[in-house]
């Protein structure tokens, strides 16, 4: 068995398999030198996380400090610590990153092609497991600006972070409104002279408190886990109600979000010009700030934010549509990822090339005609870890009915008639529409349809069948797995 990426998503992967099939023959693939994935590449000034960690965190392994939205660091030593503490490092091979992987059906096994170094290595194995997340490690997506070449700063992107990089006394200028953009205002604004957040449209923003102190209080009076436990639903049962409210109620959330916004900035502050998206709320991801802090940094003056696009440069001025310039000594591109599903591989069946946009979801974490491949895509309007845990626990359910049984495979078979295909997500971020063209469809019912809704997938991935739809095989073992050369997973 080979794992895709010593992320969060590869990371908890095989520490369930240690837990709930131990013995299990694995071997962890990271394309990069080090585990961590995301939290071991971003390194710009605040990085952290914008989803609550005690949600964000292992069901198995709880978050158990105060921090709801901690740095980077915190969760790189997070899930270190916990690939440590379930023995898990001694399984990964860094710089293995896998470029092609072709299915023979004749000898139940994926035939894996990966690069080490430069050097083509080949590996075997009988069940392939995806967890490198759904963007590309390689950069984050760069628009074309017009003139850029005549900006006479320096120009960054956040996912390629210089280590050399000072901001102190400069003028900053954050192209963006993600996530990403919001958590480098506040940062950069301490040191540098002028951070101003250039905005095509608005997003929603939101603060929420850096810190639950019920949840420490709950650990120490209630037994074993189960304090991490209570929190740990009641953060999933608010996120679910702010999203059902969102959008059920779209009207009556931008009411209330509006009314948040003008709370958190000075009096007769242009809300309704720099903080009034298009879209509904949850149309799009929402951008949560820890205790408000980009509201404080507006407020503070050491910040702003232009809603306007960017016409041209002119040394260290960058032109505008409206007419007006601002001047920058950086120019740091917030500007999002871009996709790319199973890290780039190329993926076959018997030699016949895999195509995404041609294949059909299973249960959100299969393929239809693919056998014996799962691959983990986190939640886009919750946290991203809930999902990894619902599909580890699946895969289990699959394996050990396998090994019950006999069998080798396991493929989801074709959508049977009266299933008609639809988009895989209907977010509207652009990452999601720039990528549209690698996401395999959805099917209009379940299992071949993700409902995006942790609770409802609990119950289904849990009491859907194993056999539903799902064709097996005899052939071969599905607990082996080998490379060639070097040694094989324990």
């Amino acid at each position: 068995m080979v794992v895709v990426g010593a992320g969060l998503s590869g990371i908890g992967m095989a520490c369930h398999l240690e837990r709930e099939r131990p013995g299990t023959r694995y071997a962890v693939l990271e394309a990069r030198d080090e585990v961590g994935g995301t939290w071991s590449q971003f390194r710009y000034p605040g990085v952290r996380s914008d989803s609550d960690m005690h949600t964000l965190g292992y069901r198995f392994r709880p978050w158990t400090r105060a921090e709801t939205m901690p740095g980077g660091a915190e969760i790189l030593a997070y899930v270190r610590e916990t690939a440590a503490e379930y023995g898990v490092l001694d399984r990964v091979r860094p710089r293995h990153r896998l470029v092609a992987a072709d299915w023979d059906s004749e000898r139940a096994r994926w035939a894996l092609r990966v690069d080490h170094d430069g050097t083509e290595v080949e590996l075997e194995c009988a069940f392939l497991l995806m967890c490198g997340g759904y963007y590309r490690y390689d950069g984050g997506h760069r628009p074309e600006l017009p003139g850029l070449g005549e900006f006479s700063g320096r120009v960054v992107h956040p996912q390629d972070w210089p280590r050399d990089l000072d901001h102190t006394g400069k003028r900053v200028v954050v192209l963006g409104s993600g996530a990403t953009a919001v958590t480098l205002v506040p940062a950069l604004a301490r040191d540098a002279e002028r951070v101003t957040m250039v905005q095509r449209s608005p997003s929603y923003v939101i603060s929420l408190p850096s810190a639950d102190r019920l949840a420490p209080r709950l650990a120490r009076l209630l037994p074993g886990d189960l304090g991490h436990r209570v929190v740990r639903w009641r953060n999933i049962a608010m996120a679910m109600a702010l999203y059902q409210l969102s959008q059920r109620k779209p009207r009556l959330m931008r009411r209330v979000l509006r009314k948040m916004t003008v709370a958190a900035l000075p009096p007769g502050y242009p809300v309704d010009t720099h903080f009034n998206p298009s879209y509904g709320p949850w149309d799009q991801r929402m951008c949560m700030v820890p205790d408000g802090d980009f509201f404080a940094a507006l407020r503070s003056g050491t910040a702003e934010v232009v809603t306007d696009t960017i016409t041209g440069f002119d040394g260290d001025e960058i032109q505008l549509s409206s007419g007006d310039t601002v001047r920058a000594d950086i120019l740091v591109t917030a500007t999002g990822f871009n996709l790319g599903l199973f890290g780039g591989a190329e993926l076959s069946v018997d030699g016949r090339p895999i195509r995404t946009t041609e294949t059909m979801t299973y249960l959100g974490m299969m393929l239809a005609g693919v056998p014996n491949m799962v691959y983990v895509l986190g939640y886009t309007n919750a946290t991203w870890t809930l999902k990894l845990d619902l599909v580890a626990n699946y895969l289990v359910r699959l394996l050990r009915h396998m090994s019950d049984n006999g069998y080798a495979t396991a493929t989801p078979s074709a959508p049977p008639p009266g299933v008609t295909e639809e988009p895989f997500d209907n977010l509207t971020a652009g990452y999601v529409r720039r990528g549209l063209d690698e996401l395999p469809r959805q099917g209009s019912r379940l299992p071949w349809r993700p409902t995006m809704n942790y609770v409802l997938d609990t119950i289904t991935m849990r009491r859907t069948p194993i056999t539903r739809e799902m064709a097996f095989g005899r052939a071969g073992s599905p607990d082996r797995a080998w490379s060639r050369p070097g040694p094989p997973g324990r």
